[in-house]
């Protein structure tokens, strides 16, 4: 049978199989696009990245200098910066996966007054953006007197609703209620039967949890921008924007162009390898989930 029978011989308003993989396609050229970008960019100066062609490489290879010059420049201040959100992130993501998955467990496996008006305002507190809670938020840090300081940044982003109302889910479908009534015949505390029964079982909803807040909080930016004026205590977001915006206003008299392009570079490594690390428990998640 020709190619033009077979094409004939489909039905009417049948999908093409072709069409999901050329979707797919071009979703992954949109995603990559700016990351090929971001890397062949990083390997010029900064007169061949303001004449050569994006996506080329220019005259030289630029790399290694301009990490050095990265972390020379201000008196090695991105050195900081890259400090500090580490610490920002750590925190928060170590911090937002320990009480989301409290908060879910509770809500998923205890009985107490006033729980559905509970998971009702989950619910909804998911559906808010975080963007419209930063101006209440800095108002009551600065009544604390903490506006400025790295609990300005931490502390608004241990706060993880979706992470709870995961974790909830997870526990509803994973975790049965009879193994955690047999434990609790067996005289095991609540705190033992959640260490040593429930957090190995949802392991993959802790590490989704770990991983979303972490890079919600790498790469926040709004939030440190209000709470922090001390140039030492920015994130990398926060100060490769001041860099950038410095640039622009002296028309790139100022080699900063190259650096800000580098330092955007070497702030996705540190991701990168987190997802790296952590795959193997989403894929033990997927394969359980499918078992069942």
């Amino acid at each position: 049978m020709t190619a033009a029978v077979r094409v004939r011989s489909r039905r009417f308003g049948e999908p093409n199989p072709r069409v999901p993989h050329v979707v797919m396609a071009a979703g992954m050229l949109y995603f990559l696009v700016p990351l090929l970008w971001v890397l062949i960019a990083a390997t010029k100066s900064q007169p061949d990245l303001l004449s050569s062609p994006a996506l080329w490489f220019g005259r030289g290879f630029a790399l290694f200098d301009n990490i050095g010059q990265l972390f020379r420049e201000d008196d090695g201040i991105y050195g900081r910066w890259l400090v500090n959100t580490a610490l920002y992130s750590g925190a928060s993501a170590v911090g937002a996966t320990v009480l989301a998955a409290f908060a879910g467990y509770g809500l998923a496996r205890f009985s107490f007054w006033g729980k559905r008006f509970f998971e009702t305002a989950l619910l909804g507190m998911i559906m808010v953006p975080a963007t419209a809670l930063v101006l209440p938020t800095y108002l009551i840090l600065s009544r604390l007197g903490i506006v400025n300081t790295v609990w300005a940044v931490i502390l608004p982003s241990l706060l993880s609703p979706f992470g709870a109302y995961l974790v909830r889910v997870y526990v509803t479908e994973s975790v049965p209620v009879e193994l955690i009534d047999a434990a609790r015949v067996d005289r095991a505390s609540e705190l033992r039967i959640f260490w040593q029964i429930v957090v190995p079982m949802i392991r993959p909803a802790i590490v989704t949890v770990f991983l979303f807040t972490l890079v919600a909080t790498w790469n926040n930016y709004f939030l440190p921008l209000v709470m922090l004026s001390d140039a030492d205590l920015y994130p990398l977001t926060v100060g490769l924007t001041t860099w950038f915006n410095t640039a622009q206003q002296e028309a790139g008299t100022r080699v900063l162009f190259n650096l800000v392009v580098t330092g955007a570079l070497l702030a996705i490594v540190p991701l990168v390898i987190a997802f790296v690390l952590l795959q193997r428990f989403w894929r033990g998640g997927v394969g359980a989930g499918a078992l069942k």
